[in-house]
């Protein structure tokens, strides 16, 4: 018998590739994609030389593995809110092969080269799938930014409005033109938070159960304001920037003015935005606090229609846990809870249920979860199935429904607003460079990955 030609050999009635769904066979060596072969009789899958055979179930389909851009890890300072070891087995359970962790929320934010060495001490040993890093763009740290940039990061990110963490203020609009103007400077990304905090100073103070004093609190005008402001800095500068979650509608004009005359933005939304409506959050439910605040119904339609226009260009989790205690379930007072969603684990079946509802088909979640935030940060070689590209594939049923119990969930702490939903789609098999994941399992394949290096 001839010595294998690969592998292992991925054999699937139904997978996305070059966005599109269809019958193929993928091909692995050495960790990376080799070969995507049609699956028809002149290419029988028996016919394919490989130490290892994996033959998708009817209904099954081959994605390439999601890519995460905007997640909280925690750790060091906060890993009793999440940790690397925690949070990408979430990552992994729910087919996300690649996360790129926002510098925030750790302790000592990655602000420094000192502390993204710190960053990836923890991470080397820990992760599931693979993990890159954001750099943080706050006072005063400018002369940091080119260092950060060689060593590595993905980035800038900065908060225009208090971040709520101490150790990670926000920038003023100064300080905001001139971080802007150093990462044009040094050809680096800059995303940022983009709420205005004079704007949010003087609106409504949040305060007790009411969801709509909460939202009422982080006003849309609030974003507009702040895109305006980013948008002005990059088209002063050159910079590239990339507004992050991305809730409120009213801001697509300008940024649909800004791309046209020429300045270089991205924008992305989060699945809470696009799954869950201001008009069915319960006073009280603190769950459902983020910022900017999930909004109201029609707000949500006109997402979905930027979506698909290619308006927004991507939807990542933004997964920012907390501990449960933190979540203040048991006052229901949205002023004192902690504003983030955990849900890395369940982005994927939530945006599938949404989407399908709207006439969208696996190829469009693929090309928002996967390919957008792949090419954001220049991961040409992730988010995809094709020659060349590292072996990162998930094995989802696109049919499959389950009931979401925060119990069972690999995140930390077992928060949820989707506690008790009925969701479609569910991971069955995920795989990081060809090798099998099992989230809940002792062996961990992932790596730190550096921007313009490939591991």
């Amino acid at each position: 018998m001839a010595d294998p030609v690969f592998d292992r050999v991925f054999v699937a009635a139904r997978a996305i590739v070059d966005g599109a769904e269809r019958p193929c066979v993928v091909g692995v060596r050495d960790g990376r994609i080799a070969a995507v072969l049609d699956l028809d009789p002149a290419h029988p899958a028996e016919s394919v030389a490989a130490r290892e055979t994996i033959r998708l179930a009817d209904g099954e389909v081959l994605l390439p593995g999601l890519v995460d851009t905007h997640v909280h890890i925690n750790e060091p300072g906060r890993t009793e809110w999440e940790g690397f070891d925690t949070g990408t087995r979430a990552a992994a359970a729910g087919g996300v092969t690649t996360v790129i962790d926002m510098p925030l929320n750790s302790i000592p934010p990655t602000t420094t080269v000192d502390a993204l060495v710190i960053k990836r001490d923890c991470a080397s040993a820990q992760a599931h799938v693979d993990v890159g890093f954001w750099g943080g763009a706050v006072p005063g740290n400018v002369a940091e930014l080119e260092g950060l940039h060689e060593a590595g990061v993905f980035g800038f990110k900065c908060f225009m409005v208090d971040s709520g963490v101490p150790e990670f203020p926000p920038l003023d609009p100064a300080g905001l033109s001139e971080a802007v103007a150093e990462t044009a400077r040094i050809g680096a990304l800059f995303i940022a938070h983009a709420e205005d905090a004079e704007l949010i100073a003087a609106a409504p103070a949040p305060g007790g159960p009411s969801y709509a004093t909460y939202l009422a609190s982080r006003p849309a005008a609030a974003e507009e304001r702040a895109i305006e402001r980013l948008l002005a800095a990059a088209r002063a500068t050159g910079a590239r920037v990339h507004v992050v979650h991305l809730t409120t509608a009213s801001a697509l004009a300008q940024l649909r003015a800004a791309r046209a005359g020429g300045v270089d933005v991205t924008v992305e939304t989060c699945p809470h935005y696009l799954a869950i409506v201001a008009e069915a959050i319960a006073d009280g439910a603190t769950q459902f606090k983020c910022a900017p605040p999930i909004r109201d119904a029609g707000n949500c339609e006109q997402l979905w229609k930027a979506l698909a226009g290619g308006e927004i260009d991507m939807i990542v989790s933004d997964h920012s846990p907390c501990t449960t205690e933190l979540k203040r379930l048991d006052t229901g007072d949205f002023a004192a809870a902690w504003g983030g969603i955990a849900s890395l684990e369940l982005g994927l079946p939530v945006v599938w249920t949404a989407a399908r509802g709207r006439g969208h088909g696996l190829a469009d979640v693929v090309r928002w979860m996967a390919t957008a935030p792949a090419d954001l940060v220049g991961l040409e070689y992730k988010g995809r199935i094709a020659v060349g590209a590292d072996a990162d594939l998930v094995v989802f049923d696109p049919e499959a429904e389950f009931v979401v119990d925060p119990s069972h969930l690999e995140q930390r702490n077992p928060v949820s607003p989707y506690a008790g939903c009925r969701l479609a789609g569910a991971v069955r098999q995920t795989w990081l460079r060809g090798e099998r994941v099992d989230p809940s399992g002792t062996a961990r394949h992932g790596r730190p990955i550096e921007r313009g290096r490939r591991q």
